[in-house]
């Protein structure tokens, strides 16, 4: 890597605010409020309208703030162009409907977030748009229904909130060869660790309200990736009006300077606590893809530059040991929310599958014992102490309410055996 080509520490801080000419020689971007710019020149005016010169000329459409986060992340991801969004939501949905009309058919995973999966579900067949979900880790079976007829291909890697992982590289071949679309959401992985556009996909986007924002006081999406792909997404997002806030800009660019730090942090504790979490025995299952017995652990490993933040378990006890364990975390809010600097821990049922059905939810291997737990940037090692005590007292507790059972229902088992 030359001089010119800065690291990724480097671009979280610098990409998209160099070389701006920011009100008053201020170093920081500044919020700029304005809904309208100005102009005396009616053809200059025109000119910055339509697109022949850069410029503003009214808040839905773009915004100096919002430029620098697009920029930003633009760099971050390696894309020649990028447009934000309200939501995270919002850049998926208005991604999908710019490309997605009636006739054709998008092939995706179970796996994806849930208001992802209600799209796919319920809207897009409302359009007769043909929507193929298949299992997240039998790429043979993903392919097979590409070769059907793709027209956009949609991937979530790593996948929320059971942490699969798929070949973005093989699938994004395989999308290609039939003209798919393909797009990758990366919020779960964030830049720091993996750049989809470099295996292949074509877009790329993210929920900036998690890792990018980092602090859990801004809501955003972002897309990334060719400049003509992701100008048809802006004139959609222009006209239905999912636009970022500026200062929702502002705050995700300041989360923005210290993601590399953040992530760096969180992928360390979180593959200390992934192995934590293997080796107890109130916790039945652990999805991590740092752990080597993760089934696509050799994907991951080739793939990303670190594991990412999040990992979810499964505990012995059902729902009700999850019920009984949240509540004794210290350091995690119980909340639906992830990637912030603080802990955030949540079943799938109360956060991000919150509005699929239980058989929704089993339909996607997503069990009710699940807890998703979103590392923050405490010391590891508190986290695992409140972890341990939390998973002691809580399977103290369930086996004290089933031995209670056992007592009660002895007594009426030996009447009935008398009588």
């Amino acid at each position: 890597m030359t001089n010119n080509q800065p690291r990724i520490g480097t671009l979280s801080v610098w990409a998209g605010e160099e070389d701006k000419n920011f009100w008053q020689r201020s170093t920081q971007v500044p919020v700029v409020h304005s809904v309208s710019f100005g102009y005396h020149d009616l053809d200059e005016w025109y000119d910055v309208a339509v697109g022949n010169e850069p410029g503003h000329i009214y808040g839905r459409n773009t915004n100096p703030t919002v430029d620098a986060f697009e920029d930003k992340v633009r760099q971050l991801e390696g894309a020649e162009a990028a447009t934000s969004f309200s939501t995270g939501m919002a850049a998926v949905s208005n991604t999908l409907y710019t490309f997605l009309k009636p006739g054709d058919r998008v092939v995706s995973v179970k796996d994806t977030y849930g208001g992802t999966n209600k799209i796919f579900l319920e809207f897009l067949p409302q359009l007769q748009i043909d929507v193929a979900l298949c299992d997240t880790t039998d790429h043979e079976a993903i392919e097979a229904q590409i070769q059907k007829g793709c027209d956009l291909l949609y991937l979530e890697s790593p996948t929320n909130p059971t942490l699969k992982v798929v070949d973005l590289a093989r699938l994004a071949a395989a999308g290609h060869e039939t003209g798919a679309i393909v797009v990758v959401d990366n919020t779960f992985a964030t830049p720091i660790n993996s750049n989809p556009l470099q295996l292949g996909a074509d877009l790329v986007l993210h929920s900036a309200t998690k890792f990018l924002g980092g602090h859990a006081d801004a809501l955003g999406g972002v897309i990334c990736g060719p400049a003509d792909l992701v100008h048809k997404i802006y004139h959609y997002r222009e006209i239905n009006g999912a636009t970022l806030h500026p200062m929702a800009a502002y705050l995700l660019l300041r989360g923005m300077k210290t993601l590399h730090l953040r992530v760096r942090q969180q992928n360390e504790s979180a593959l200390r606590i992934a192995q934590f979490l293997h080796e107890h025995p109130f916790v039945e299952n652990v999805y991590y893809p740092g752990l080597p017995f993760h089934e696509n652990h050799d994907i991951a490993a080739r793939q990303m530059h670190g594991f990412g933040g999040v990992l979810s378990f499964m505990l012995r006890g059902g729902f009700p040991a999850v019920r009984a364990m949240l509540p004794r975390l210290r350091y995690a809010h119980a909340a639906a929310n992830l990637g912030a600097v603080e802990t955030v821990a949540a079943p799938p049922r109360t956060s991000s599958h919150v509005e699929s059905s239980p058989e929704e939810r089993e339909a996607m291997g997503i069990p009710e014992s699940l807890i998703r737990y979103s590392v923050g940037i405490e010391e590891t090692e508190d986290l695992i102490e409140d972890l341990q005590q939390a998973l002691r007292a809580t399977a103290a507790e369930i086996e004290a309410g089933a031995a209670e059972i056992d007592n009660r229902s002895a007594p009426a088992t030996a009447a009935a055996s008398t009588d």
